[in-house]
């Protein structure tokens, strides 16, 4: 029977096969690298001392630390969707602000309602939290301008599907052999026909 078996669509299928068993084994080293930079996240969630120097060169480094920034400027105004500290969904108010020896988005505070607040700028200080364009925003704790307070980021909330994507590749590599196998019998029964 080996003898017998098409080399070429052989080698194929069973290169792919490799390909996606090593894919499933690069989602579970990605599911340790997720789970590792969750418990920094949730470490820095928990340090009580604020950053001394933010932004710092690499804010993405100081997620969910402690910071505060001085807007000395509003440049400019928009309200995302949000929810606040009693979850209610709601609008996000971003202030995009220059000051301090960079820029910032500041994540003032939660309304109901999604017109900008009256605010010119001040010391802000709370919570470096995942997202904007630059991959960070500072959210207001205690809130600004007279908003509620936005929910507070929670580092358990980074998703962390890497072990149900390596379980999706290996059952991949295992329908293609199964396939390939029924394939290949269905083929030799009719040739020995």
């Amino acid at each position: 029977m080996i003898r017998k078996l098409p080399i070429i669509p052989t080698f194929i299928v069973v290169a792919a096969m490799a390909v996606m068993v090593a894919l499933g084994f690069w989602q579970l080293d990605r599911k340790d690298q997720k789970e590792a930079m969750i418990a920094r996240f949730e470490a820095a969630a928990g340090n009580p001392q604020p950053l001394s120097a933010f932004p710092a060169e690499n804010p993405l480094d100081s997620l969910y630390r402690r910071a505060s920034f001085v807007c000395e400027t509003v440049t400019s105004w928009s309200a995302i969707a949000g929810r606040n500290a009693s979850d209610a969904a709601g609008y996000a108010h971003v202030a995009h602000c220059s000051g301090g020896g960079g820029t910032a988005e500041i994540v003032l505070g939660w309304s109901r309602e999604p017109g900008n607040p009256a605010w010119s700028g001040g010391t802000v200080q709370g919570m470096i939290a995942p997202g904007s364009e630059a991959g960070w925003r500072l959210v207001a704790d205690p809130p600004q301008a007279g908003l509620e307070a936005n929910a507070t980021p929670d580092p358990s909330d980074t998703p962390n599907n890497h072990l149900a994507y390596a379980g999706q590749w290996f059952f991949f590599a295992l329908v293609a052999g199964v396939i390939y196998i029924l394939a290949v019998r269905k083929r030799l029964r009719e040739s020995g026909k």
